[in-house]
């Protein structure tokens, strides 16, 4: 299962977005900047799959949630651990149902359930970062307070070292301020967290302004997938011997998703 967002990565759940991602009056209720273009999108999530399957990642492909056109980005709704997967509990109340739909996912690949976070705590799967021996947590719109509290609970019992960081109420999710480049490894946003959060680890800065965010793929130690939009963090990883599989994701920029948003990770190899 998982431990470490940095290790190789060998197993992930994906949803190939339909009518609903495309589906004009949805845009405000869920959160959706602009309408995707259906034929680009598609175009772009085949890429993304043959991508992962071609660093050597199972890929699952599920079914598009009803009702639910955020359920394409399927980071949100649990976290694999080392013990089984934790549903968590979505922030935003109109993505309410896919945590279950998620749950039936796991359940049929295989994976125990570890745990569950029961309202009022909510936490979303792009606000946590497992790193080893340490899991990264979050607090932000969509995770709160007793959500933290919960999660924090579960994990500590599984021998992870809880640190909490507090992002401003712009950043969406912890995802776009951090992210593992290998198993010891983290780009990390200068202008939205202290470096001590990091003690550790190695730490690579990125200055977070205009495209620019630490929303990446991790595929292993040595690759990552980067959206083509964020050519300083392209650049940055490059110049640090990092294999970047430079892939345009605009359409789920639209959505107010990055790559990671995009995946369900269930499987990484050390």
């Amino acid at each position: 299962m998982l431990k470490n967002e940095g290790d190789r990565l060998a197993r992930v759940v994906v949803c190939t977005p339909g009518d609903e991602y495309f589906n004009p009056g949805n845009l405000a209720e869920h959160n959706l900047l602009q309408l995707a273009d259906s034929d680009l999108t598609l175009r772009q999530h085949d890429t993304l799959k043959e991508s992962l399957r071609a660093s050597g990642a199972e890929v699952i492909d599920l079914p598009e949630l009803a009702g639910h056109p955020n359920s394409v980005f399927t980071r949100d709704t649990a976290l694999v651990t080392p013990n089984g997967y934790i549903k968590l509990r979505l922030g935003l109340d109109t993505r309410k149902g896919e945590e279950a739909w998620m749950a039936d996912c796991l359940n049929s690949e295989g994976v125990p359930l570890a745990g569950e976070i029961i309202a009022p705590g909510t936490v979303e799967g792009g606000d946590v970062i497992l790193a080893g021996r340490v899991a990264f947590i979050g607090r932000t719109i969509r995770t709160n307070d007793d959500g933290i509290r919960q999660l924090s609970a579960l994990l500590e019992k599984m021998g992870f070292e809880i640190r909490v960081i507090p992002m401003p109420c712009t950043i969406l999710h912890l995802d776009k301020a951090m992210m593992m480049t290998g198993p010891d490894s983290i780009l990390y946003c200068r202008e939205l967290m202290a470096p001590d959060f990091l003690e550790g680890f190695e730490a690579t800065v990125l200055s977070c302004y205009e495209s620019a965010t630490a929303n990446i793929i991790c595929l292993g130690p040595d690759a990552c997938i980067v959206d083509h939009a964020n050519s300083r963090v392209i650049e940055k990883l490059e110049g640090i011997g990092i294999t970047v599989h430079d892939l345009d994701l605009s359409e789920f920029a639209k959505g107010t998703g990055g790559p990671n948003c995009l995946i369900m990770p269930v499987e990484r190899t050390a």
